[in-house]
């Protein structure tokens, strides 16, 4: 679904605005990329879908006092009903200690990751195009002929005329927002006679990595192409996994031929990061490769960052995540789509409510989580996501915000009224949206 976050902002281009600097590292050292914020699936009121339950609360005797337990729904029923509960506390009755135990995130034992993709790192650097091949039919099922396109050779693909304006338009205003960004040449003159400039150039091929396992991510394409498009960059592989069919996802390949994506590199997960590192038959090397991924994604971009591929990579990404503050004057409907938008994402993505104040009926809230997570395509992990996930009571806003800045979250919300006068309190986010109708990104 997209949220709150989308449907606020008046296009995808402007979430991806929120990352100020990104065309900076499209130069050298190209841009360090925020997780991919939306999913493809465009209508919010699919997630309104009416049905009725009840509540019941149960307290964890696991925890001290100070726990405020956690708000489960009973199942009722619909024999697919999804179960969604997010554990709660007081923040004026947790310890220092406490408090600071909430910043903890979901982890993952990447030690037994590295083991499982070492191997496929290793296959792809010593069998090149075949390796490839046999992943994509062991991991995504599809057998491949030809793994890389190129993007001039393709046709364009069919969309509707809604969505490809939509796409359109987010392009449009990513473009607009990365294009500021683009570095100026600038000749200081230190001292009498001693002249220095900074110069940028363009890395000449880059490697984008776009998921589509369990979700198709075109606003990805768009947010990791246009920036290389504005930088010049010369070589531009785009990786994602194959349809069924083994073709490429319309709206991706609609996204990425727009932005000037040279080649297409028809696999995912580990060994797509492996082609795009070391360089195949079909697959250029490339010099640093962006985007997110899951464990094994990371992992690679991890492994291969420190081999003699030497390639660079934008960063470890981990799971995404959203830090949501909201009083009394905002809508549960709102609050419920800004945590499922990140929740959906993935089992290991976590959400965060922060209530800011007194007048919040969390009963309300709950229950339209509840309401709009039975219709998500994606509930179930949905559903695994809440139970990593918590929500924190705050006295006001300062408190609030004190605790937002501790967390640090990957994308913050402020949805309380007159949010804007919050704005310079906030000192950790990635990326901010404040208000109830209208995002504002604030680049942090």
């Amino acid at each position: 679904m997209v949220s709150r976050l989308m449907s606020q902002c008046r296009s995808i281009g402007e979430v991806a605005a929120g990352v100020d600097g990104w065309i900076r590292e499209m130069v050298l050292p190209l841009i360090v990329v925020l997780m991919d914020c939306q999913l493809l699936s465009l209508n919010r009121r699919n997630c309104l879908t009416r049905s009725y339950q009840t509540w019941q609360f149960q307290t964890n005797g696991s925890r001290s006092n100070k726990y405020s337990g956690s708000f489960c729904l009973p199942a009722v029923s619909r024999l697919n009903a999804i179960r969604c509960s997010m554990k709660s506390y007081k923040l004026s009755e947790l310890t220092p200690a406490e408090v600071d135990n909430l910043k903890a995130r979901p982890r993952i034992d990447f030690s037994s990751v590295f083991s499982m993709v070492q191997p496929i790192v290793d296959d792809v650097r010593s069998r090149g195009d075949v390796a490839v091949k046999d992943y994509t039919k062991r991991f995504d099922k599809v057998e491949l002929n030809k793994i890389v396109e190129n993007v001039d050779e393709l046709p364009d693909p069919e969309l509707d005329a809604s969505v490809r304006e939509a796409f359109d338009v987010a392009y449009n205003n990513i473009y607009a927002f990365h294009a500021a960004q683009k570095p100026v040449e600038k000749i200081v003159e230190n001292m009498e006679g001693v002249r220095c400039k900074r110069v940028a150039r363009s890395i000449s091929s880059v490697g984008l990595y776009v998921p589509g396992g369990t979700a198709i991510l075109p606003s990805t394409a768009l947010m990791l192409s246009v920036p290389a498009q504005i930088a010049g960059c010369k070589t531009v592989v785009l990786a994602t996994p194959p349809t069924s069919d083994g073709n490429i996802c319309k709206e991706v390949l609609y996204c990425a031929k727009k932005a000037g994506v040279t080649h297409i590199l028809k696999a995912g997960g580990a060994q797509a990061i492996s082609a795009m590192a070391w360089g195949t038959a079909s697959c250029p090397k490339v010099e640093k490769i962006y985007g997110p991924g899951n464990q094994y994604v990371t992992a690679a971009k991890m492994i291969l960052q420190i081999s003699e591929a030497m390639v660079s990579i934008d960063m470890p990404a981990g799971p995404s995540e959203v830090l949501v503050i909201a009083d009394k004057h905002a809508s549960p409907v709102h609050i419920a789509a800004d945590l499922l938008s990140q929740a959906e994402h993935g089992p290991d993505s976590q959400v965060v409510l922060v209530i800011a104040g007194e007048g919040v009926d969390q009963k309300v809230i709950q229950e339209e989580i509840y309401k709009q997570c039975q219709s998500l395509p994606r509930g179930e992990f949905a559903k695994k996501a809440l139970s990593n996930s918590f929500t924190v009571f705050a006295r006001d806003m300062v408190e609030a915000i004190t605790f937002s800045n501790l967390y640090a979250p990957e994308h913050l919300i402020i949805n309380v009224k007159d949010a804007e006068k919050w704005e310079s309190f906030v000192q950790n986010a990635g990326i901010v949206f404040d208000g109830e109708v209208f995002s504002k990104l604030i680049p942090l």
